[in-house]
C-alpha cells in the first residue's frame, strides 16, 4: 500500500497534488510519503510483536536525513554499511546502541569511528576483518560486540545481482567453517561475541528461502552454544520484496515473514534483529518527470523524459520494472499505445521501459514512476553534468524540500583547476 492516489483526476501524495509540487520545485524530483514510511515500519513491528526485537532500517535503501530522522523517532535502529552511513544515522539522532555495522569492506578508520561513537554490533564477514577489528578495539581500550555473518548457501531466487547468500557470493563466511571462526573470535581480546548474522538477498518474493536459511541458522546456534558461545542475538537480514509491477502477484506480507521467524528461530530465546529497507521505503517514493518530446521512430514511439538513468538507474542496471503513470488520470477506456520510455542521457541504456502501454501524453505532461523510494536517489549521480534532483517529503497537506537541486555553479565549483594549468 502507498499514499499516492488519484483525486479529482489528479495524482496526489497524501493530501498534496503532485502538480503543485512540480510547479514549486520543477522536474524531475523524488517525492516521499511520511505516512507510507510510518505504516510500513509499523507493519514490521506488528510482525515481530511479542518477540524481543529491533527493526534496523537498511540505510542504503534511502539515506535522506529526513527519512532517517522520521524512522529513528519511530524507534528504528539502523543497519549501515559505511562510515558515511554511520555518520548519517548518528546525525539523525539514532543512538549508537541502535546501529548495526554491516558490509564486507570495513576499514580500520570506520571501525574506530563506530567504536568511538557507539555501536550495537559489527557484523563481521571475514577472518582478516575480525582480526583487524580486535586490534583496533584493543588499541582503544575496549571490546567490539560482533556477530559473524554466515553464508548458508541458500538461493534466494531473486535477481543475480542482488543475491547474497550463495556459496559463490562475496558475502559472509561459509556455514561449515562457522565453528572454527567462532572459536577464534572467542580468543581475540578485542571482541565480544554476541550473535549470528545472515542475509541471503534482496527483493525476495518467496518465504521458503528464508525458512531454509533460518533453519540452518537455528541448528548452528545450538551447535555454537554447545561449544560454549553465549549466542543471544540473531540478525536475520532483510530483503523482503515489494510489488514493482502491479499486475504481479503480491509478495509475502511482513506478518507472514514474522511467522517464519517464529517457526524457525523463535524457540532459541534470542533477541531478533531484521534489516528491512526496500519494503519500508520502496512504495513510499515516487519519481516525477516531465515529457520533453514524443518522438516518432522507425516502428516505435519514444517518450523522452527529463528524468534519466542517472536519476533512477535500476532499469538500466537490473532491467527493473517500475509502474509508470500519468499525473493526470486517464479517462476510462482510453486507448493505450506502446512507447519506449527514455531519458536524455547520451547512452542507449538510458531506457526506462520498452513498448510500455501508455495513455496519450504530450510535451510538458507529468508522469510518475511508482515504487521509487528505495535504491533511487541514493544511487543517483551527476553524469552528463545533470544536477542531483530534489527530494521532497509530504506529510498530510504540506510538503518540504528535503534535498534541493544544486545549480551548475555549485557543481562546477567543486572542481579545482591547478595553478600550473
Amino acid at each position: 500500500m502507498d499514499h499516492f492516489l488519484y483525486r479529482n483526476g489528479q495524482l496526489h501524495a497524501e493530501d498534496v497534488s503532485i502538480d503543485e509540487i512540480a510547479r514549486a520545485v520543477g522536474t524531475p524530483f523524488y517525492c516521499y510519503s511520511a505516512a507510507t514510511l510510518t505504516r510500513h515500519f509499523h507493519l514490521f513491528e506488528e510482525a515481530l510483536a511479542g518477540m524481543d526485537h529491533l527493526i534496523c532500517y537498511s540505510v542504503k535503501a534511502n539515506s535522506n536525513q529526513a527519512v532517517l530522522t522520521l524512522l529513528g523517532r519511530l524507534g528504528a535502529g539502523m543497519d549501515v554499511v559505511s562510515g558515511g552511513e554511520y555518520a548519517r544515522a548518528r546525525a539523525a539522532g539514532v543512538p549508537g546502541e541502535r546501529i548495526v555495522f554491516s558490509g564486507v569492506g570495513k576499514t580500520r578508520d570506520e571501525m574506530r569511528a563506530a567504536l568511538a561513537g557507539g555501536i550495537r554490533q559489527f557484523n563481521v564477514e571475514s577472518l582478516p576483518e575480525m582480526r583487524a577489528l580486535s586490534e583496533v578495539a584493543v588499541e582503544m581500550g575496549t571490546r567490539a560486540p560482533v556477530a559473524v555473518r554466515i553464508n548458508p548457501d541458500v538461493d534466494a531466487r531473486t535477481h543475480e545481482k542482488i543475491s547474497t547468500g550463495r556459496k559463490e557470493d562475496k558475502f559472509g563466511i561459509p556455514i561449515a567453517r562457522a565453528p572454527e571462526v567462532y572459536a577464534e573470535a572467542a580468543q581475540l581480546p578485542g571482541l565480544e561475541v554476541v550473535g549470528v548474522d545472515v542475509h541471503i538477498g534482496s527483493q525476495l518474493t518467496d518465504l521458503e528461502p528464508y525458512r531454509a536459511a533460518y533453519t540452518l541458522v537455528a541448528d548452528l546456534v545450538e551447535t555454537l552454544r554447545a561449544q560454549g558461545h553465549a549466542i543471544r542475538r540473531l540478525d536475520l537480514g532483510g530483503g523482503l520484496g515489494i510489488p514493482y509491477e502491479r499486475s504481479n502477484a503480491a509478495p509475502p506480507l511482513p506478518l507472514d515473514y514474522g511467522q517464519v521467524v517464529r517457526d524457525t528461530v523463535g524457540h532459541l530465546g534470542c533477541e531478533i534483529e531484521i534489516e528491512p529497507g526496500r519494503l519500508v521505503a520502496g512504495n513510499a517514493g515516487l519519481l516525477v518527470a516531465s515529457v520533453i518530446w514524443v518522438k516518432e521512430g522507425e516502428g516505435r514511439r519514444f517518450l523522452i523524459l527529463d528524468a534519466a538513468m542517472n536519476d533512477l538507474i535500476r532499469p538500466a542496471m537490473y532491467g527493473a520494472w517500475h509502474d509508470l503513470v500519468p499525473v493526470v488520470e486517464p479517462a476510462p477506456g482510453v486507448e493505450m499505445t506502446p512507447h519506449d520510455v527514455v531519458g536524455p542521457v547520451c547512452e542507449s541504456s538510458d531506457t526506462f521501459a520498452r513498448a510500455r502501454p501508455m495513455p496519450p501524453v504530450g510535451e510538458g505532461d507529468l508522469v510518475g514512476f511508482r515504487s521509487a523510494g528505495a535504491y533511487g536517489a541514493v544511487m543517483s549521480s551527476e553524469y552528463n553534468t545533470r544536477p542531483l534532483i530534489p527530494e521532497v517529503m509530504v506529510s498530510g497537506d504540506h510538503f518540504a524540500v528535503i534535498r534541493r537541486r544544486p545549480d551548475f555553479d555549485e557543481i562546477i565549483n567543486r572542481d579545482t583547476v591547478p595553478e600550473w594549468l
